[in-house]
């Protein structure tokens, strides 16, 4: 069984968490939001017939109830027979926006068999990313003024015309400067850089590129949706503490400080990208019915196919 087959078990898990997230919107609390979608998705995912495991989750056993990093997850545990996949989970992309009804909050999720995503620690991550025409154009390795000159060059665009999103943060003011310097458009972002990462992987999106520190995992969860929309993709762990190095250094394997490449953090064609609009953004926000149930929208990338599709679903709420 691929991956691709268990796509409407995964759906159901992301719809459930977006709905049990979507019941806190503008109701100032985060934590609960976040608390509700990761409940909702556990549960769902007891019922998926598959052998799981939680690759990237919600941090480490101990500070974790659920869908922590190594929980085992499905129906079918231990099972020869059962498909052994590696899920990356963020049940609540963009907790705050979801307590601020702002755009762009989803749960999220990659998937891909067992052993293809990389085992990523909560820690931070440098990261751009853009559209097809930028692969092999804009690098880590390169700063910015290189990195824009380029992007320019394969779009066909002056610098004043080059919109680049980056995360509304204060370890980004030198980078800041130097895109206001270059006469860049920067859009600013208070959270949600995996939806911003899409737009910048689509050419109509308005959006050129994005560049900046974000969060490790949700890095290889967009590693794996731009990967089936054969758009570039760059991470770099960036640590702030010994902490951060430690976990790094326990979970990866070799050099912890080297770029990583799109395709080495979702190794497998076989892999899966599903984000469901909790707050209205790329997706539809959940809506909730008269009869009851909610009508939800999600993002569905199959890396081995390219397929890119849109699904709107009516579910119980």
């Amino acid at each position: 069984m691929a991956t691709t087959d268990l796509v409407p078990h995964f759906l159901r898990a992301t719809e459930a968490a977006a709905v049990a997230a979507a019941a806190w919107k503008g109701r100032g609390d985060r934590k609960a939001a976040d608390g509700a979608a990761v409940e909702a998705m556990r549960a769902v995912f007891d019922t998926v017939p598959f052998d799981g495991r939680v690759a990237i989750g919600e941090g480490e056993r101990d500070d974790a109830p659920m869908l922590w990093i190594g929980e085992p997850l499905g129906s079918m545990q231990g099972d020869p027979s059962a498909p052994s996949i590696d899920i990356a989970v963020d049940p609540l992309e963009c907790t705050n926006h979801v307590a601020l009804d702002l755009p762009n909050a989803m749960a999220v999720l990659a998937a891909g068999p067992m052993g293809t995503l990389l085992h990523a620690p909560d820690c931070y991550m440098d990261k751009i990313a853009g559209p097809a025409a930028l692969a092999g154009e804009v690098s880590l390795e390169a700063d910015a003024a290189y990195n824009v000159e380029a992007a320019c060059a394969a779009l066909d665009k002056h610098p004043n015309d080059l919109h680049v999103v980056v995360m509304d943060r204060p370890r980004h003011e030198g980078l800041l400067r130097d895109l206001a310097a270059l006469g860049v458009n920067t859009i600013l972002i208070g959270d949600g850089d995996i939806s911003a990462a899409l737009d910048a992987a689509d050419p109509n999106s308005g959006t050129d590129m994005l560049m900046g520190i974000g969060a490790a995992p949700e890095g290889v969860i967009t590693a794996t949706a731009l990967r089936g929309l054969d758009a570039p993709f760059e991470g770099r762990l960036v640590f702030t503490n010994e902490g951060h190095r430690e976990r790094a250094e326990r979970m990866i394997e070799g050099d912890i400080e080297r770029i990583w490449d799109r395709d080495e953090l979702c190794t497998s064609e076989d892999s899966v990208f599903i984000g469901t609009g909790v707050c209205s953004g790329r997706t539809k926000g959940v809506e909730f019915l008269d009869s009851g149930g909610a009508s939800v929208q999600s993002e569905v990338i199959e890396v081995s196919s390219g397929v890119h599709r849109f699904v709107s679903s009516e579910v119980d709420s």
